[in-house]
């Protein structure tokens, strides 16, 4: 080492992840010193309750619950405390006094972001939350700094293993989507409140962020577009495997032209279904997966676990190695950049393709109707698979039936827009020769 003087680090909160960073700074500090060119000194640890059960055996004399003062005079802070308050607070009162901040904090970068990048910049700090993202997997540091001279076009992944477990063990055992959830419960992948996981809110959250650094934008959260996976049935899973599909549920940002010409950028999460042979398929149980696309790089993927205490550590350890390094050689933080300021397009700019699983009735004439309404709306059928008719009703034998047959059509389209995709199932919807449409779901990764 050269000589450097102590770096002071001081953490928030001592979860699961906050015990294993902490651990880890006590336990490997010589080596970690090695890496860096000083030492880490774990100043102290900011928690509600100084006796509550935590994951690793620490020093009760570093636990406090005065988090204010503890960010005073820190080289380091990390919070891992999560929520947006006092967590903003605090990161801002630490930025103020100089401190480099490391986050996993995916809620406040998703709505404070720019803010704290601001605060940064202003004293030369560095704001980093590469475990906001994805846990283990480095993709923040990927997208802001291996790739800031290439031209990202397209970002989509699976950012939210719930979610991922229970679209996956639909997919390959069979399970309903009750089973599915419970079944991921009880192994602790869903909290008690799963909404943040299943209605696509967590995974919004990350879209905001890997939107805003690949585009150099700010991506307001409530600009994604969300859809969740409550309404995925068993029926969609099963017609998904048959066409040569999975479904997964993705977070998806993209640079577009709109139909007027403006350039601008989509941010969304939505389950889709993606080819079997689309690397993404291939991502099980409750892992994780970005796939990039850019000009010059080409197609890259980063694969790995997205949760866990001691795999989101490691992201967290990643940002600290990296801080402290700033602080022996010298020179100010990375900053951020939303300095394209894109605007940000409705999802109805967004070209994509539908599969669309109609009820109709059994007649002649209805596959003209239906492709006159497609041929109406700018739209065009890929492929047309037709069901076994069935009654509508149960009847007795040799009686008239009380409804007429009906047959299930699905239909996949070839690529339009978002817009005239959706005015195409609101006119199928309102066709006398459809009975019902049972399901609509968007086709993704064929590029």
């Amino acid at each position: 080492m050269n000589g450097y003087r102590d770096l002071r680090v001081a953490l928030l909160g001592c979860g699961s992840v906050g015990a294993q960073v902490a651990r880890i700074i006590l336990e490997h500090g010589d080596e970690l010193a090695a890496r860096i060119g000083a030492k880490l000194t774990l100043s102290g640890i900011a928690v509600r309750d100084l006796d509550a059960p935590r994951d690793a055996p620490l020093p009760r004399e570093l636990f406090t619950t005065d988090a204010e003062q503890l960010v005073l005079g820190a080289d380091i802070v990390v919070e891992l405390m999560g929520g947006v308050e006092p967590a903003r607070s605090l990161i801002l009162r630490a930025l103020e006094g100089g401190a480099d901040v490391v986050t996993a904090n995916k809620a406040l970068i998703a709505a404070h972001g720019p803010e704290l990048a601001d605060a940064a910049e202003q004293v030369g700090a560095q704001l980093s939350y590469e475990a906001a993202v994805a846990g283990a997997i480095p993709i923040i540091r990927p997208l802001r700094e291996s790739l800031a001279g290439d031209h990202i076009t397209r970002v989509l992944g699976i950012v939210n293993g719930s979610t991922n477990y229970i679209l996956d063990r639909m997919d390959r055992f069979g399970d309903s989507a009750e089973d599915a959830m419970r079944v991921a419960s009880e192994l602790g992948y869903l909290e008690a409140d799963p909404t943040l996981d299943v209605e696509g809110y967590d995974a919004a959250q990350k879209a905001t962020i890997l939107a805003s650094i690949a585009f150099h934008t700010e991506v307001p959260v409530d600009a994604v577009y969300r859809e969740g996976i409550t309404k995925v049935t068993a029926e969609q899973i099963e017609a998904a495997k048959h066409a040569g599909y999975v479904i997964k549920l993705l977070a998806i940002a993209e640079r577009l032209t709109a139909s007027d010409g403006t350039d601008g950028v989509s941010a969304r999460v939505y389950p889709a279904l993606i080819r079997r042979e689309h690397p993404l398929a291939a991502v099980h149980g409750g892992k994780n997966a970005v796939f990039v696309e850019a000009d010059a790089a080409g197609e890259l993927m980063f694969y790995g676990a997205g949760a866990g205490g001691s795999e989101t550590a490691s992201a967290v350890l990643g940002d600290l190695v990296s801080a402290a390094r700033r602080h022996v050689v010298g020179g100010p933080g990375i900053p951020g950049s939303a300095h394209a300021a894109l605007p940000i397009l409705p999802v109805g700019e967004v070209s994509t393709s539908y599969q669309v699983m109609l009820e109709v009735r059994d007649q002649p004439g209805v596959l003209a109707t239906i492709a006159g309404i497609l041929s109406e709306h700018g739209v065009s059928a890929a492929n047309v698979e037709q069901s076994v008719s069935t009654r509508g009703d149960d009847v007795a034998a040799g009686a008239p039936p009380e409804e007429p047959e009906t047959a299930t059509l699905v239909i996949g389209t070839h690529t339009a827009r978002e817009a005239d995709l959706a005015a195409t199932v609101e006119a199928l919807r309102e066709s006398d020769a459809v009975t019902a449409v049972v399901s609509v779901i968007r086709l993704e990764g064929n590029s």
